[in-house]
């Protein structure tokens, strides 16, 4: 299996609907990837985060949902033929009893109604008007997503889809869970937009040790330029912090960026410390930008230092 495999079926993997032979392929997969493993870690935390920000349920507001719905199809018209009047039948004391596959079907069928009838109730989905505060809400119930499809025998067509819940979460930055699913979504594989407007509201954030490492990987891992911009933006206040001088130093010599080199070298030099020189000679063996080149000879002038090594 190849990691671009796996990540399709994590989704139906972390939701327990993979089909034993495909969960062990990928279970098998998995074992010797560390970089699937490590996005299988990142998803399971996402999941809890969002399950925990989820709203209780109103003591009875269950059971209050289920007698509403059988009392609405009781007073369904008997003429209608619409999906309601079947599920009806399965329940109705008026009509003759359905085959027993029927009524478990039926009976999954009104528990699933009752239960997102109630769920929407109790979070103000269904109020015009209303609005959310600190808790989780479904937006779209279900987002499907085919990923395979294959023809079989007879006529018939074998589907394979991801469906997950949308929810909504709303809070401030000092949210303790705002803040750790920004920085999941700071380290979002997928989306180079969600993450450059992540590190946008963390950037604010870098008095906690948690949101700066994040912000330095962001830095020296990111492949997209606006983003590793942005992480650097929220850096420059602790230029002289060991560890953030060890990431721009790394970044300085490693970064294909110009733009991203030019204002880590001005943020370097603005506070001149002796292993600068070496880096700065170092930098300048093999650095062709002309402004980059010109701040590196200024700054080891001022050091008393030469621009080359011998």
């Amino acid at each position: 299996m190849t990691c671009d495999e796996a990540a399709r079926l994590l989704s139906l993997y972390l939701y327990g609907e993979l089909a034993f032979d495909e969960e062990e392929r990928l279970e098998s997969h998995l074992d010797g990837c560390e970089p699937c493993r490590a996005e299988v870690s990142r998803q399971r935390k996402l999941h809890a985060l969002l399950d925990s920000a989820g709203g209780e349920l109103a003591d009875g507001i269950l059971t209050g949902a289920r007698l509403e719905l059988r009392a609405r199809l009781k007073h369904e018209s008997a003429g209608h033929q619409g999906w309601w009047k079947h599920l009806g039948e399965l329940f109705g004391v008026r009509f003759a009893p359905a085959p027993l596959a029927a009524q478990l079907a039926g009976a999954v069928a009104l528990v699933a109604i009752g239960f997102w009838g109630a769920r929407g109730t109790s979070l103000g989905l269904f109020a015009s008007g209303g609005g959310t505060n600190n808790v989780a809400s479904i937006v779209d119930p279900v987002a499907s997503h085919v990923r395979y499809v294959e023809p079989e025998n007879f006529g018939q067509v074998r589907i394979v889809t991801d469906e997950t819940l949308r929810r909504t979460v709303s809070g401030s930055l000092g949210d303790k869970q705002i803040r750790e699913l920004l920085i999941i979504a700071a380290r979002d594989p997928e989306d180079p937009g969600v993450r450059v407007q992540s590190v946008e509201l963390l950037k604010s954030q870098c008095a906690s040790a948690e949101i700066r490492n994040t912000l330095l990987s962001v830095l020296a891992h990111d492949p997209n330029d606006g983003v590793r911009l942005k992480a650097l933006d929220g850096l420059k206040q602790f230029a002289e912090d060991p560890e953030t001088r060890q990431v721009l130093t790394h970044v300085l010599l490693t970064d294909r960026n110009p733009g991203v080199r030019t204002q880590v070298v001005d943020l370097l030099v603005q506070h001149r410390q002796d292993e600068m020189v070496g880096v700065l000679q170092e930098l300048l063996s093999r650095e062709n930008n002309g402004y980059i080149r010109q701040r590196c000879e200024r700054a080891l002038h001022d050091m008393n230092a030469s621009p080359e090594t011998y």
